[in-house]
């Protein structure tokens, strides 16, 4: 199953006619747009469960917050769904994001805690070589290319600009994702390549989630 073409030109329209007046009065294609969407989730979420623990599927709401923005535009020109792992042993999570020449998956660690995310470089100052030879295999790199993610612009607090490792551990993130044409997002096969990229990203997934699990003497936590 793909996303359906009147979904990416009712995402064109809205990205141009993002006002109260024009949304409602094309309720009903909204209406359409949203169901497309759920019905796709749920055919990932169904076919990612037979490798996966999958938890939930979450649409996210198309309407913004505006409080706190000085973009005061009600509604979001995309539509995202994430996938949650189940229990708390299994890290990471799936996101899928739909929208006109900007389609995508990805996934990780967005927001790591301050506790995960030292956990997570002090594992990588001591050794990353399960974690390189993972973002470097040839899936891993057909896939997503690299390793993503913000970082900063010299070492965090408490370790040395000059470590071998500092590429990852300067990292906020840890993220990979993998972009789609909206040719490819309206393809019949678009579920099963969806599938497929997120199937990608489980030996990065279930690493971190050993790494998140266990102290540095490798004892759970």
């Amino acid at each position: 199953m793909g996303i359906e073409t009147s979904t990416i030109k009712f995402l064109k329209d809205l990205e141009k006619n993002n006002n109260r007046e024009w949304f409602q009065s094309h309720k009903e294609k909204y209406e359409n747009t949203l169901q497309n969407i759920k019905d796709v989730s749920a055919e990932v979420k169904e076919k990612l469960g037979k490798k996966d623990l999958i938890e939930d599927a979450k649409v996210f709401r198309i309407y913004r917050d505006v409080r706190f923005s000085k973009d005061k535009a009600p509604y979001k020109n995309n539509l995202g769904v994430h996938f949650t792992r189940a229990t708390k042993k299994l890290r990471g999570g799936y996101y899928l994001h739909i929208q006109p020449g900007e389609s995508f998956a990805g996934g990780g660690f967005w927001a790591p805690s301050p506790d995960d995310l030292k956990r997570i470089r002090d594992e990588f100052a001591f050794d990353t070589k399960t974690i390189r030879k993972i973002t470097s295999g040839k899936t891993f790199v057909n896939y997503f290319g690299a390793l993503g993610g913000d970082e900063l612009k010299t070492a965090p607090s408490g370790y040395d600009r000059n470590h071998p490792n500092i590429d990852l551990i300067r990292k906020k993130q840890y993220v990979v994702m993998r972009k789609f044409t909206d040719k490819e997002v309206v393809d019949k096969n678009f579920a099963k390549e969806v599938v497929a990229t997120f199937e990608a990203m489980r030996p990065f997934f279930d690493y971190m989630s050993e790494v998140l699990g266990t102290d540095m003497n490798g004892e759970a936590m």
